[in-house]
């Protein structure tokens, strides 16, 4: 029988994967790639070396997608394989970085007459290549060039680790009871889920894991104090000595290695720290300008986020007689504070998006601005019954597909994501489409009812979606600057988090809520009080993103490593200078940053507020000229979305905006613009 991971079709054969093919297609596509290139440098150039290299390496990319994938949603059997063959393509990533020889015919097209007349994708494809391969050791010699490539290695085992650690922490604790009373507060779908995962593990009455619908459920609703404050000290000692589970997954040595080699990294390219490496292929200019960026909004954040907490203390004294507010009670008095102030909560409108409804008000919104609809394919393999897959297309033409797989289940990573099945790029048989996946965590249909979404979550979904076109909608055909790849990472959240604004706008809600049993739209009352609740403790939720920030960023322009104590010492003297609520003692927050230690965000965390001024600011365009304007649209669509890596981020933004970034939006959005901040991204 044929291995389904070799000549693959465009969509993987998710009916027919087997954890036993992994290793051996792998290793027969890195030799694939080798023996390309091999061929290649005889006779350098573009069409020789570069393209026929690119479409070797799409196979392996292709093939590696749903490896990684699988990884992610089912765990279980995947993890070995995936492993093993993160392992080979780390191997092989860093020689390629590191071969002199490409180096040299990426430098000789760069410096020949024709550079200049070359397609603007080609010509960027280049530039970013050289600049990759230097940050990738391509200048080291001797010790250091072998140190710098099994220090690459390393890295990709930890951050697997890593994330491993805390997905099994997060699976292995589970809280069981067959009191009702404990559930008090609760709504129906937690009281449901909780239920069926009772149901699942046979046991009678019901389950509390700390997956995330059913930790945040408890933690907003729960009025069983006791309850809220076990849930809590589980969640957030994950992955740590003080976890439940006496440390046995804690991510202490691993993070203390990860951060010694990434120092070791940055210091063998000559650099001061590893934050100074990441900076290198970001938009900003350089490490000063985002601890500027940072600190600036948080030294003018902080009053207003303390007099945000001031209140909600006072609020949980006189109103539900709470003296002290320990971390446990601070969503839940939150949530409070807001049904007195508001008379509306994230419970009350879950009926009204029903999770089919909010996807079909999606697809409308994204038709009305960029002209692309999406329609389900049944027949399309996947690899979970909850799982659809979506051809999208323009003009009646198939441009995109994309899966998305939105419940929360057991062995399902946390979090909600967007990842690459294959990119669109030119092909000898005509053109490669982009393909993605979609990944959430929603709450799935339980107790007879139809899986209904908090507005948070439908926010989620849009957020993701953003990110999905990004990759999708691009016209740009070479692979090394297609749709998201080559765009700067701190200005990669700005298509996803520019989708997010059509969640607050009265036209789109009408068109993704809908009573679950009657399809009533949300009544005018609830829109109100939800549009009127959107700010509600913006500057504790600011100041809280900003410390995740901060922590990220000086712990990686450190020059050398730090231990684990140092990790959490730093963390505690962010909070002093930023926080304002109280954490728990075992608080291990940084035992379970997979972003950072398990993903792209290493000393980029700050990505998302940086980004959040872009969006912001490409957003106020709309509502100059209307949210649907079809003229803005198009010209987010042409600017943005269709140009991929092609073109610096900050070049892109000033095409579409007519100007650079200002940051006046996001503080008028965040209901904070009398914070005036002196600094601009960009």
């Amino acid at each position: 029988m044929s291995n389904p991971l070799l000549n693959l079709p465009l969509l993987p054969a998710f009916d027919q994967l087997q954890p036993s093919q992994v290793s051996p297609a792998i290793a027969e596509l890195i030799e694939n790639c080798r023996a390309q290139l091999e061929k290649g440098l005889e006779n350098p150039g573009w069409d020789n070396t570069l393209a026929p290299l690119e479409a070797a390496q799409d196979q392996l990319n292709r093939a590696f997608s749903p490896v990684s994938h699988l990884n992610s949603v089912l765990s279980g059997p995947w993890r070995e394989p995936y492993e093993a063959a993160l392992a080979e393509i780390t191997a092989y990533w860093t020689e390629l970085g590191q071969n002199r020889d490409l180096y040299g015919v990426y430098q000789q097209l760069a410096d020949s007459a024709e550079f200049a007349g070359w397609p603007q994708a080609r010509r960027q494809a280049v530039r970013l290549g050289l600049r990759d391969f230097v940050l990738s050791g391509v200048g080291l010699e001797g010790e250091s060039r072998q140190r710098f490539a099994a220090n690459s290695r390393r890295l990709a085992e930890l951050g697997s680790q890593f994330a491993n650690n805390v997905l099994d922490a997060t699976n292995a604790w589970t809280y069981h009871t067959e009191d009702a009373a404990e559930l008090a507060g609760l709504p129906q779908t937690a009281v449901a889920t909780a239920e069926a995962a009772a149901q699942s593990r046979t046991l009678p009455g019901w389950v509390i894991t700390l997956e995330g619908p059913s930790y945040l459920a408890v933690m907003t609703h729960a009025d069983n104090r006791a309850l809220r404050e076990r849930v809590h000290r589980a969640f957030v000692s994950r992955a740590s000595e003080t976890g439940p589970d006496g440390g046995k997954f804690d991510n202490s040595a691993v993070m203390e290695e990860i951060l010694k080699l990434r120092a070791e990294q940055a210091r063998l390219l000559d650099m001061e720290n590893y934050a100074e490496l990441s900076v290198a292929s970001k938009m900003a200019p350089d490490t000063d300008t985002v601890l500027a960026f940072l600190n600036d909004l948080a030294e003018r954040a902080r009053p207003a986020a303390e007099r945000e907490f001031a209140q909600l203390k006072a609020f949980a004294a006189e109103t539900l007689d709470l003296r002290e507010l320990k971390p446990w009670d601070i969503p839940w008095a939150a949530e409070k504070l807001k049904q007195e102030r508001y008379a509306i909560s994230q419970e009350e409108l879950r009926p009204y998006f029903p999770y089919e409804k909010v996807l079909a008000g999606l697809f409308a919104v994204v038709e009305k601005l960029f002209g692309v609809t999406a329609e389900v394919d049944d027949s399309v393999a996947t690899w979970h019954e909850d799982t659809k897959f979506f051809w999208l297309s323009r003009n009646g033409e198939r441009i995109a597909g994309f899966y998305l797989d939105p419940f929360a289940r057991e062995k399902k990573r946390g979090g909600a994501w967007m990842d690459t099945v294959c990119v669109r790029r030119a092909t000898e048989g005509g053109l490669q489409l982009p393909v993605a996946y979609l990944v959430c965590n929603f709450s799935a249909a339980a107790g007879g009812e139809p899986s209904l979404l908090t507005h948070n979550e439908v926010t989620t979904l849009f957020h993701e979606f953003g990110h999905g076109l990004h990759h999708m909608l691009t016209k740009v055909d070479v692979a090394a600057v297609s749709g998201i790849n080559g765009v700067a990472w701190d200005a990669v959240e700005l298509p996803s988090q520019f989708l997010e604004n059509w969640c607050w706008q009265p036209q789109a809600i009408a068109m993704m809520s809908g009573h679950y049993k009657t399809g009533q739209p949300l009544p005018a009352e609830l829109l109100d009080k939800m549009l009127a609740a959107k700010n509600f403790q913006s500057a504790m939720f600011t100041v809280r993103q900003l410390e995740f920030a901060l922590f990220d960023f000086l712990l990686h322009s450190r020059s050398g490593g730090a231990t684990a104590a140092g990790i959490q010492q730093l963390l505690e003297d962010v909070r002093k200078r930023v926080a304002v609520v109280p954490s728990a003692a075992e608080n291990r927050f940084q035992h379970g940053f997979a972003h950072i230690f398990a993903g792209g965000y290493a000393a980029g965390y700050y990505s998302y507020k940086w980004a959040e001024v872009l969006s912001a600011d490409a957003f106020s365009l709309f509502e100059e000229n209307g949210i649907f304007d079809q003229e803005t649209g198009e010209k987010f669509l042409h600017s943005i979305l269709e140009q991929g890596g092609s073109r610096d981020a900050q070049d892109l933004f000033t095409e579409f905006r007519g100007r650079g970034p200002k940051i006046d939006a996001l503080l008028r959005h965040s209901g904070i613009e009398q914070l005036e901040l002196n600094t601009d991204p960009g």
